[in-house]
């Protein structure tokens, strides 16, 4: 009696553990998941992003409905077999159309989020014909791993249900497996990934853009009269100091006498040269290498300029020019700027390991302001500081007293695309004074803090703006700025009330789906003309010359600067 009695439960239990068709409540949320993410969300997506936000959130709208099956067939609630019967072909019919409904209408979607960012809004029919396809592959391959995950728990579940109770044993089992499936993502293969990345992005490092050749002034580091080698700036750091304007170009602007600006740099090679040295990520290390910076500065005479800005790098080293040019400009070449490297990685990537950019900024910052504050009060340069994505929430850290330190220690900022781990910008716009959006917060009533994403913002509010000034740039369509893991759960403050220029009205939060849709939109924040995404175009030149205007500097000359610098980098 005992075996016929476990032949059954096998008999029972063995279809569905390699059960291949999934049950119906499964199909229903991943065919209502998918359908949702075709929705509009911050920006137009390619067709293979789309393929990637369908599989990826019909994966979860399709655990969430197993979830409820197997409740339901737990509890006994499963409905008579005729009932059944007509739910799929229900689904069939239903959801069969719902797919090329939506398929249809997120043409006209994409067409018009597109022209909303200034695109052209044909799309070609064939490559949203591609999406459903890849989604279904996509799809098919991120479940067959899951259930190879389910496998192997109800595998290790029969074997410690021999020793210990059945509960005991699915809950060892269930924590095995999370632990195992954790430890191998983010030990194993998260780490693997990033090692890869890192590795192939210091050969990268290694090499230098055309047109950037090794500069012979000596306000510029990896210069014959530099302490940093060329060799060792990196390729960012390269691309900084020989991308900077001389003299004559800035003199053809302002049709005065100019000086060469002032660029100081120092790469993660910086010393020992390896760039993998142990200690080149430490404190010990961040500190020895913004020593350097300051020296560099010293030697090429930044410290006697009449502005000084720390600049922020991203997670690879890159220095925006667009930030880094317009200061050259308005002083005429009588300023220095310093910045240094601190990962080889993207923005995107080093947001992972953000510590680095913590510390690093932290680091510059304090070692460039103890040598300034040595100076005579009337003979040391305007400190300015700035710093776009990963850098502007380098520059953040570098002031643990919020708003009231940035202001007292320097003479203004700008902060470019700041990511969502901004500490200072979290300040502000969780302080926002009641009815001001939260894409563009009303802070102090303005005295201090602005944000914008056009030039008119500026002016946003009408009161008076003080001295110093802290300016944001960040755009409405910009996921860098928007993204937090938040929007799993939590319709975010952006969707809510009055929503930013180029926002579509039609975006409607939904939980899971719209995380994963901003998540892909990350992907596209370049791809997009200025002034939306995470880009912005010549609004930092506008911002300085509101920031740090110099004496006698008008409107008119601004317009003057930023059609210059248009043409010059475009």
């Amino acid at each position: 009696m005992g075996e016929q009695v476990d032949t059954a439960g096998e008999q029972e239990t063995a279809p569905r553990i390699v059960r291949r068709w999934p049950s119906w409540s499964a199909l229903v949320g991943a065919v209502v998941c998918y359908c949702l993410s075709f929705t509009p969300s911050l920006l137009p997506r390619p067709w293979y992003l789309q393929a990637a936000a369908g599989a990826i959130t019909a994966l979860f709208g399709y655990g969430f409905g197993a979830f409820f099956g197997f409740v339901a067939r737990e509890c006994r609630l499963l409905p008579p077999d005729r009932v059944r019967r007509a739910g799929w072909w229900l689904l069939a019919v239903a959801g069969g159309g719902a797919v090329l409904t939506v398929t249809a209408w997120s043409v006209r979607w994409q067409g018009d989020l597109r022209r909303a960012v200034g695109m052209d809004p044909r799309i070609g029919w064939w490559q949203w014909a591609l999406v459903l396809p890849i989604a279904l592959l996509l799809g098919a391959l991120l479940v067959l791993a899951a259930r190879a995950v389910r496998l192997g728990t109800r595998w290790v579940r029969g074997i410690l249900g021999r020793a210990v109770p059945g509960w005991a044993a699915a809950a060892g089992a269930a924590a095995l497996a999370t632990v195992l499936v954790v430890g191998f993502v983010e030990g194993f293969l998260l780490r693997s990934l990033l090692d890869l990345a890192e590795r192939g992005a210091a050969l990268t490092d290694r090499s230098t853009s055309p047109g950037i050749v090794r500069p012979t002034r000596s306000t510029l580091s990896g210069s014959p009269d530099s302490y940093e080698s060329w060799a060792s700036l990196g390729a960012k750091g390269r691309d900084f100091v020989g991308s900077a304007p001389t003299a004559a170009e800035i003199s053809a602007f302002t049709g005065h006498p100019a000086q060469d600006p002032v660029r100081a740099y120092v790469g993660l090679r910086s010393g020992d040269g390896s760039g993998f040295a142990e200690g080149a990520r430490t404190s010990a290390g961040l500190k020895e290498r913004a020593g350097r910076a300051v020296a560099e500065l010293e030697r090429a005479g930044g410290f006697e300029r009449k502005v000084l800005v720390v600049l922020g790098t991203t997670g690879s080293g890159w220095v925006n020019e667009r930030i880094a040019q317009p200061v050259e400009y308005l002083y005429g070449g009588d300023s220095a700027e310093v910045a240094y490297q601190y990962s080889y990685l993207p923005s995107w990537i080093s947001f992972l390991t953000e510590g680095d950019a913590t510390d690093a900024g932290r680091a510059l910052y304090d070692a460039v302001r103890a040598h300034w504050s040595q100076l005579p009060a009337d003979h040391r340069p305007r400190l300015l500081v700035a710093g776009e994505s990963l850098g502007s929430y380098a520059t953040e850290r570098a002031f643990p007293g919020g708003v009231p330190q940035l202001a007292e220690q320097t003479g203004g900022a700008l902060l470019v695309g700041p990511t969502p781990d901004n500490p200072l910008r979290a300040e502000v716009t969780d302080h926002r004074e009641p009815g001001s959006p939260v894409w563009r917060p009303l802070y102090q009533d303005g005295q201090t803090v602005r944000f914008a994403q056009r030039p008119g913002d500026f002016a946003v509010p009408a009161a008076g703006w003080g001295r110093p000034r802290v300016v944001y740039l960040q755009n409405g369509t910009d996921p860098v700025v928007w993204w937090e893991p938040t929007l799993i759960w939590r319709e975010p403050a952006w969707l809510n009330g009055e929503r930013a220029y180029d926002v579509s009205p039609t975006m409607r939060w939904y939980p899971l789906v719209t995380f994963w849709q901003v998540t892909c939109d990350l992907a596209a924040s370049e791809a997009v003309p200025e002034g939306h995404g995470h880009r912005y175009g010549l609004m930092p030149a506008e911002a300085w010359a509101r920031i740090a205007p110099p004496d006698g500097w008008t409107a008119q000359d601004t317009d003057r600067l930023v059609a210059y610098l248009a043409d010059r980098l475009a």
